[in-house]
């Protein structure tokens, strides 16, 4: 990916611009090298940008959308992040040229010394900037409600190896872990994520409606990143919400729709029914919901056999499932894919979505200078048609 803007370029984009609260049907989006120095109606932009010419080959017509924030994902075209840097280049290159121009790299559950190693590659990526933190997707988590994850990783909590990812990370680079709560030692994982400036993330979880609601109030830790607690992909990883035992999912629906957690949601078509999606946007609202993809390596790559963490993995019909098995296996869409189908498919409005995509996980870890288009805010802009397929994306003030 080489710029083809110098950091001092002035750029000048008109057409409808999706702002945090409305989308401005006849907008810009002035920049100057990397930061956005105005974004609102054209009618008035400031006097020195009148006469400025549109970038070469610039379509009219194009909605300019913030960069999306995935603050949940495994790997893309053939990558996936782990101890292998080159890898995750690979795959963080993949979601930026598609829009989510910020990253969060997740690990799946590994044995110590892997997951250890996963974290310092994915430091590094963070201290270049091609990465805004580190995920990491257990290994507390449920045997019977693991999923894809392999079972022979998962280990009741362990203070200590969170300390140890941590500091293996470098200098604040781990920004949430997934947990599930019931495992021995799971109530003093919450604790031990914010003396290291990261939040704990209800998931993969066979937790009862109480135990879950205790564990998100001890999540909530005001001046840590966002302070409300993360809840990983929502439904997926949990056993049913049903009428005389709402389990996790009703604890973590309710404490959403109090404003008291963040949900996220794999808004791909795969893992959640239209009907679902659409609930929770009603009940909850995008301000506490954050999309992601848990994209794996396998994403953006042709149908056949693929792995996650190891494990294979079979990609037919859309959808990637453990070889062998029913099981889902990660995710196959971008973020960019998600607001498509949330859109037109179940007619959420665009601002919406987007900021269910951008603006709240942006929020939710409390990321520097990103997730909307704001004047001061870093120069992530996506251009899509009027189908959302992605035109052009600029990222830190250069193109992709």
């Amino acid at each position: 990916m080489t710029p083809s803007t110098p950091s001092t370029a002035r750029v000048l984009l008109t057409g409808a611009v999706v702002l945090p609260d409305r989308v401005v049907a006849d907008g810009a989006v002035a920049v100057t090298g990397d930061t956005i120095t105005y974004a609102g109606e054209r009618s008035s932009l400031p006097p020195e940008w009148l006469g400025v010419p549109p970038p070469e080959a610039w379509r009219p017509g194009l909605t300019l959308l913030p960069g999306l924030v995935d603050i949940h994902c495994h790997g893309g075209n053939g990558g996936e992040f782990g101890p292998d840097v080159e890898s995750g280049r690979r795959a963080v290159a993949h979601h930026h040229r598609h829009g989510s121009t910020t990253v969060i790299g997740s690990l799946v559950s590994a044995p110590a010394g892997t997951l250890l190693d996963g974290a310092r590659a994915l430091g590094r990526l963070v201290r270049t900037g091609e990465l805004a933190g580190i995920h990491v997707e257990g290994p507390f988590l449920s045997t019977a409600r693991c999923g894809a994850q392999d079972p022979a990783s998962l280990v009741d909590a362990d203070v200590a190896l969170v300390e140890a990812l941590a500091a293996a990370g470098g200098d604040g680079a781990l920004a949430h872990m997934t947990w599930a709560p019931e495992r021995t030692g799971g109530g003093a994982v919450p604790a031990a994520l914010a003396a290291v400036g990261a939040l704990g993330s209800v998931g993969h979880t066979d937790a009862d409606y109480a135990t879950a609601t205790r564990a998100l109030e001890s999540a909530a830790r005001p001046g840590v990143r966002g302070g409300l607690p993360l809840v990983t992909h929502l439904f997926n990883g949990m056993p049913p919400l049903l009428s005389r035992a709402p389990g996790p999912v009703g604890a973590c629906l309710a404490a959403a729709a109090r404003g008291e957690a963040v949900v996220e949601l794999i808004g791909d078509g795969v893992h959640l029914d239209a009907g679902t999606v659409r609930m929770v946007f009603d009940a909850v609202g995008p301000g506490h919901i954050a999309l992601v993809s848990d994209a794996t390596a396998a994403s953006g790559l042709a149908e056949g056999a693929h792995s996650l963490g190891g494990r294979g993995v079979t990609v037919r019909d859309g959808a990637a499932r453990l070889t062998g098995t029913d099981t889902l296996a990660g995710g196959l869409s971008t973020l960019m894919d998600q607001v498509r189908w949330l859109v037109h498919d179940l007619r959420i409005p665009l601002a919406d979505a987007v900021r269910a995509g951008a603006t709240t996980p942006t929020r939710a870890l409390a990321l520097p200078d990103v997730g909307a288009l704001t004047e001061g805010s870093r120069a992530d802009v996506v251009a899509v048609d009027d189908g959302l397929t992605v035109h052009r994306v600029l990222r830190g003030g250069s193109w992709l």
